[in-house]
């Protein structure tokens, strides 16, 4: 009888810690708890057309919960504009405005990694399985598209970070061409 008590004190002590485990609700209210600010990324493309990976830099500056300005310095000035649903591109003097309720997957697509550094799980799991490993202090959430228009173009994105920063963001296409994005924030609010 002692011995099942042991089991059982056992047991009960490792479903405690099991349910101590980080989680993906965690994650998304430590995420939505981030105040915005600035960093620094640096973008790498690899592409199978091509024998190296294409690399820029910028900054992006995030306002939650839906505005995220991406500014590319280098190797050409480009800046993106995510402001609620009108995604605006400027170029080489050219800007392009659209409206993402027109392109439901563009749509998808961008709410990714806004519903992501907002911590928005419902609007993710509209059009993604989530997955999460880690702990606070190391995280790793992926996105696997569940919608099929997202599914037909993005095999998966691999958001990493700490606590409620993101550091680190990965693209895989179905074609195997994939984005890097590292993430150095360099002011907080």
């Amino acid at each position: 009888m002692k011995r099942f008590g042991l089991v059982a004190l056992l047991w009960l002590g490792f479903a405690g810690v099991a349910q101590a485990a980080y989680d993906i609700e965690q994650l998304m209210s430590d995420l939505a708890s981030h105040k915005g600010g600035r960093a620094r990324f640096v973008e790498k493309r690899h592409m199978a057309v091509l024998d190296k990976p294409v690399l820029s830099s910028g900054e992006m500056v995030y306002s939650p919960p839906d505005r995220l300005e991406k500014r590319t310095l280098l190797p050409k000035p480009e800046t993106m504009v995510l402001d609620k649903d009108t995604l605006s591109m400027e170029r080489d003097k050219r800007k392009l405005s659209i409206n993402l309720q027109s392109r439901p997957e563009a749509l998808a697509f961008v709410d990714s990694i806004r519903s992501t550094l907002s911590g928005n799980r419902h609007v993710l799991e509209q059009n993604y399985r989530l997955s999460l490993q880690g702990e606070s202090g190391q995280w790793v959430l992926t996105l696997v598209p569940i919608e099929p228009a997202i599914a037909a173009l993005l095999q998966r994105i691999t958001v990493s970070g700490a606590q409620r920063q993101v550091r680190h963001i990965e693209y895989l296409q179905v074609d195997g061409d994939r984005s890097e994005i590292s993430i150095d924030p360099i002011e907080t609010p």
